[in-house]
């Protein structure tokens, strides 16, 4: 019984963390942290590394910091849920860094109607350059009008 509750802990924590990446997006990213997230969405600089990656960090710490409670004070819940947010972190990395921003040259050539539909979304959120009316949404659930066949 154990593992299925552990799967569901895991389970959920991977599908809110879509919640979490649309408000840290939202409210943060183009909110009080704008200063570093900017430089995702202007080019203005020759580096691989991006201000914008010190978010995933953040991400990471946390998860880190579950896997330590798990092992060494017996919270029993922190290894299901560390391993949910890096699940969701490494799929992230994956749909935005490698597959949508190409900063591997890794998954170019996908192109069916999920693919396709996620980059065009993407493309919209990135027209805009600024602070402001930015569309913002999560990895997974990007919304239905950028799916057209």
């Amino acid at each position: 019984m154990d593992i299925i509750l552990w799967i569901l802990i895991f389970l959920g924590t991977f599908l809110f963390m879509e919640f979490m990446a649309w408000f840290t997006h939202k409210y943060i990213m183009h909110g009080f942290l704008w200063n570093l997230h900017q430089d995702h969405h202007h080019k203005k600089h020759d580096s691989w590394f991006e201000r914008n990656d010190l978010f995933f960090i953040f991400y990471a710490v946390v998860s880190i910091s579950l896997f330590l409670l798990w092992r060494y004070a017996d919270f029993w819940a922190g290894l299901p849920l560390g391993l949910g947010i890096f699940a969701y972190g490494l799929a992230y990395f994956f749909v935005h860094d490698i597959f949508i921003h190409q900063r591997f040259k890794f998954l170019r050539n996908a192109n069916n109607w999920y693919a396709k539909g996620v980059r065009r979304g993407h493309k919209m959120h990135h027209k805009h350059l600024g602070k402001e009316d930015s569309e913002c949404f999560g990895m997974l659930f990007v919304p239905l009008k950028y799916f057209k066949k």
